[in-house]
């Protein structure tokens, strides 16, 4: 299964700073260790085309030299560098390699991503560019030169934050179906209506989340039909994590990504997925939250290639 990556590209962020950047590198190295199979690439960078799929020029142009509004920054949560814009684009990019990758193989990853908290002309909460609304768009434009009928495109976001910026952008787009499962009194306080929104109490445990992702993927399964998923596997609804104000086990998350993948599978849907947020108290807890999801994709990715085979 390929695997896309721009950790390479370090914030230079203030100490105590909250956000754990160097997850990634830890992650890619219990990759490369722990799962057999992946083929770990670096992700090569989104253009300004591809990028003003789903922002303006004006805020792309920004955030490249520089010259973004200190209140725009301030909402971001990270000060601005040449490697902030650059592991932005790259993250971007990552999504759409795995797009691609999934549609030759079934499944595709991205290390990082799921950076659903930014708008067409603004970011949030640590996001800059929305990598999943890009990829959509970018996806559906280079189907429809080869296919009469538009690709649909399911957004899977389960990440404990609503994706209230991946929500605002496909609000009038029928061709994407947005599902948002979050914490109801999580960030972001003021919440964009998705296709489908499930909110969860704090406190929310394994088989109430199990019980309302299966009613939820049942409705997506009635209103939609889609011809790619991409999924935001978030690593903060478990119970060590300091942000995400749910209780989801170990094997509560587990059986989370299970439930996705397998509903991907027995459509025949492809799947790509980014790891989105992960705040543990201890980072060696998200890390091993993200390596369980990645065993759970490639018990998927070995069913995609005998099938194939």
């Amino acid at each position: 299964m390929q695997v896309f990556y721009a950790d390479q590209f370090v914030l230079p962020l203030p100490a105590g700073h909250r956000f754990p950047m160097g997850k990634y590198q830890l992650l890619r190295d219990q990759l490369a260790t722990h799962v057999p199979g992946l083929r770990l690439m670096p992700a090569e960078r989104a253009s300004d085309g591809e990028l003003a799929l789903a922002h303006s020029p004006a805020y792309v142009r920004a955030i490249q030299d520089g010259t973004v509004a200190p209140q725009v920054m301030r909402e971001i949560g990270f000060p601005w560098s040449e490697a902030m814009a650059e592991r932005a684009r790259r993250s971007v990019g990552a999504t759409i390699s795995a797009c691609r990758s999934a549609f030759r193989e079934g499944l595709g990853a991205n290390i990082a991503g799921g950076t659903h908290h930014a708008y067409a002309d603004k970011g949030g909460g640590f996001c800059v560019f929305n990598d999943a609304a890009v990829a959509a768009r970018l996806m559906q434009a280079e189907w429809a030169r080869s296919h009469r009928q538009p690709l649909k495109v399911a957004v899977v976001d389960l990440d404990v934050h609503q994706g209230n910026g991946t929500a605002h952008l496909f609000r009038d787009d029928s061709s994407v179906f947005t599902l948002s499962l979050h914490g109801q009194k999580n960030f972001p306080f003021r919440k964009e209506a998705s296709d489908l929104d499930v909110d969860l109490p704090d406190g929310c445990r394994d088989d109430a989340y199990l019980e309302a992702l299966e009613i939820a993927l049942g409705e997506l399964e009635q209103r939609f039909e889609p011809g790619l998923v991409i999924y935001l596997a978030g690593a903060d609804p478990h119970e060590g994590d300091r942000l995400g104000r749910l209780k989801l086990s170990w094997d509560g998350l587990e059986a989370r990504d299970r439930r996705v993948f397998d509903w991907a599978w027995v459509r025949r849907v492809p799947l790509a997925f980014a790891m989105a947020g992960g705040y543990g108290h201890r980072i060696e807890d998200t890390v091993q939250a993200q390596v369980n999801t990645y065993r759970v994709a490639m018990s998927y990715w070995r069913r995609w290639q005998n099938r194939a085979a």
